[in-house]
């Protein structure tokens, strides 16, 4: 025996019905979303090749998102359908999986509803990421190779710096280092060393035959020197600098 009196099992009817008709005099009025046609008929076009793509692109995002309301609309239709057949059996209100009631204020919310809310399919949310994303890790996906240490190459996070060097839409508040002083400084690794590869190649130089060696003791060099890298004891000129 159903646990709703004929009065709810006839007010449910009744929201159902006006569900039902609601869908039906949209489809009819939208004309099933003029899907009827063909996307040329719909847009008027002769042809779907048109001069600008972006207006063709536009089209096709419309008739997608078309698809997407269809669909929805004819979900809806079923599941109501479903229910107003399951009243006619006698089996509305019944969670279909487990076979328990489903409480009046459950139906009065979602009408159409077959489900208890702890078994409704549609409550979970999918933890699962596409495979896709794994390209994605880690920045910059499978064309950066700083993680490896083989790597060496120009990659896609160097592009990308090349790019965000021209500038972008970030403010400092959403720069990488919070202590910047200069727009210049706010692109990803801003203060990467460009051109070579050890820091003591900044400022040691020589002639264009290779000979003559020369250091250049400016900030690189302080730096470098400062953060123990070098010994000031070794360079003659350095210490005396430094003194």
């Amino acid at each position: 025996m159903s646990h709703l009196t004929q009065q709810q099992l006839s007010d449910l009817r009744v929201t159902l019905l006006q569900q039902q008709d609601d869908i039906q005099q949209r489809l009819l009025n939208n004309r099933h979303y003029d899907l009827e046609n063909s996307m040329r008929d719909t847009t008027g076009e002769l042809t779907e090749i048109d001069n600008h793509p972006g207006d063709a692109a536009t089209e096709l995002y419309h008739r997608s998102m078309d698809i997407s309301l269809l669909e929805r609309d004819e979900h809806e239709q079923n599941e109501i359908d479903a229910a107003l057949q399951a009243m006619e059996e006698g089996t509305y209100g019944l969670c279909i999986v487990c076979g328990k009631d489903i409480p009046y204020e459950r139906l009065e919310a979602v009408p159409s509803t077959r489900y208890c809310k702890e078994d409704n399919p549609r409550q979970f949310t999918e933890l699962n990421r596409p495979a896709e994303e794994e390209l994605l890790y880690p920045p910059f996906g499978r064309t950066s190779g700083d993680e490896r240490t083989e790597q060496n190459r120009f990659d896609g996070e160097d592009a990308w710096q090349i790019v965000e060097s021209w500038g972008s839409s970030n403010s400092p508040a959403m720069a990488e280092n919070n202590e910047i002083t200069s727009y210049n400084d706010m692109e990803i690794e801003a203060d990467e060393t460009e051109g070579f590869v050890e820091p003591w190649e900044n400022f040691i130089a020589t002639d264009i035959a290779g000979n003559h060696l020369t250091v250049i003791r400016g900030n690189s060099y302080r730096q470098y020197m400062d953060s123990e890298e070098g010994d000031y004891l070794l360079d003659p000129y350095g210490k005396k600098e430094q003194e």
